[in-house]
């Protein structure tokens, strides 16, 4: 049996490796999110007591009608090693703007999560757009790492797409509201 303390530096070991790439302040390039499965992220930082500010860039396949974003606090104990864990404060979800370029002055914040608000902790931020998105946008994810030897947390992104029967019905209305307008110019005395 392998004793706890070599179980822990190994755990140690392994997140280390993971988050190589990862630091206080971070950009993260998701790529093209696609409309049928959620695409799922992850930040770490290994410094105690730290805050950090990540970001984390996508583009939403199209078409798409809305879109729902969640990060979630995952405190990691490993025993006399120590305790990985973060206290998420904000989480925004940022347009790229006209220029389509990450951190220019034309960038628009479109929604935030910012602590104390209802439905949202500081384990667990969430939020939702309903609307369709275009081009490139972000998250921008704020805390402070709250474990003795830093901290990690695990976010979501997922976009739904129009069912057929929605197209469908909106063409009927289309269809409709034509047929109404033509009668009315129809009647109209010349």
């Amino acid at each position: 049996m392998i004793k706890s303390s070599l179980k822990g530096a190994v755990a140690i070991v392994v997140l280390a490796g993971a988050s190589a790439s990862a630091s206080a302040d971070t950009v993260t390039d998701l790529g093209t999110i696609s409309t049928s499965t959620p695409t799922t992220f992850t930040g770490s930082v290994l410094e105690a007591q730290t805050s950090f500010s990540d970001i984390f860039t996508f583009t939403l396949a199209e078409p798409n009608i809305s879109s729902g974003y969640n990060v979630v606090n995952f405190p990691l104990d490993l025993g006399e090693a120590g305790t990985l864990a973060t206290v998420l404060a904000t989480m925004s979800l940022v347009s790229y703007g006209v220029d389509n370029m990450q951190g220019t002055a034309d960038d628009q914040v479109l929604q935030s999560v910012v602590l104390p608000s209802a439905g949202n902790t500081q384990d667990n931020l969430s939020l939702a757009w309903d609307g369709p998105l275009t081009g490139g946008h972000y998250l921008n994810i704020t805390g402070v790492t709250s474990g003795s030897l830093g901290g990690i947390y695990a976010g979501s992104i997922a976009a739904a797409v129009p069912e057929p029967e929605t197209y469908a019905m909106l063409l009927a209305g289309l269809g409709l509201m034509g047929a109404v307008v033509r009668r009315r110019s129809m009647r109209k005395p010349s």
